[in-house]
């Protein structure tokens, strides 16, 4: 198990303090979710922020977007630095051309589905990309509940996965903490995005590494 903590949850006043805080907590990647307060109800930073902070880690960053139009500012999202870009099937961008945008920048592309959307949206992409997001929550703020039974995509997923003959990576973003990550695990996800989990634990560095030993 793989633990991205979700900088969603971070004290944005010290944004570049809690990136280095969560690379000496052993964060094995930095969650980024960029709102636009059209695609969900919230605003968060963009893609000068994350360039802001790119500097100050090597942990690979894991851009989650959360907009109506990605395709327009995947070029700015590259160049702030992104290793890794996921977008929303149900936005409003051209699925296939956003995913070739992205690769075509050598960044690794993935998909998001919210909780009301069925596994077999990605179906169709999982040749063509590297990671599925799956919500464990409605997408827009942190802190709220976990929904178990969002996980039975996780094996819908990895079946077709496997008929098609390919490999993915399957992350879950949404209420993961101590109690809930054990049955991201039994269900075979590969990262686990933790927010208040890891942000307001006494200890980031401990709390990291009982979330992995999941």
């Amino acid at each position: 198990m793989k633990i991205a903590p979700s900088m969603l949850s971070c004290d944005f006043s010290k944004m570049g303090e809690e990136i280095i805080r969560m690379d000496r907590a052993g964060a094995d990647y930095m969650h980024l979710d960029v709102m636009d307060g059209a695609f969900v109800p919230n605003i968060t930073f963009g893609a000068p922020v994350i360039k802001a902070v790119r500097g100050l880690t090597d942990v690979p960053f894991d851009v989650h977007l959360m907009i109506d139009n990605p395709l327009k500012y995947i070029d700015d999202f590259v160049n702030a630095g992104a290793d890794i870009i996921t977008f929303h099937v149900e936005a409003k961008s051209d699925i296939r051309a956003t995913i070739e945008k992205i690769k075509s920048c050598g960044v690794k592309a993935g998909l998001v589905i919210k909780p009301n959307t069925p596994a077999e949206a990605v179906y169709p992409y999982l040749k063509d990309i590297y990671m599925v997001l799956i919500m464990t929550v409605e997408p827009g703020f942190g802190g709220q509940s976990f929904m178990e039974d969002m996980l039975p995509k996780v094996s819908e997923i990895r079946e077709e996965a496997e008929r098609q003959g390919v490999s993915i990576v399957i992350e879950a973003d949404g209420g993961i903490n101590e109690k809930t990550i054990g049955k991201c695990s039994e269900a075979g996800i590969d990262i686990c995005v933790s927010g208040t989990g890891v942000f307001k634990a006494e200890n980031a560095k401990e709390a990291i590494e009982r979330l992995r030993a999941f």
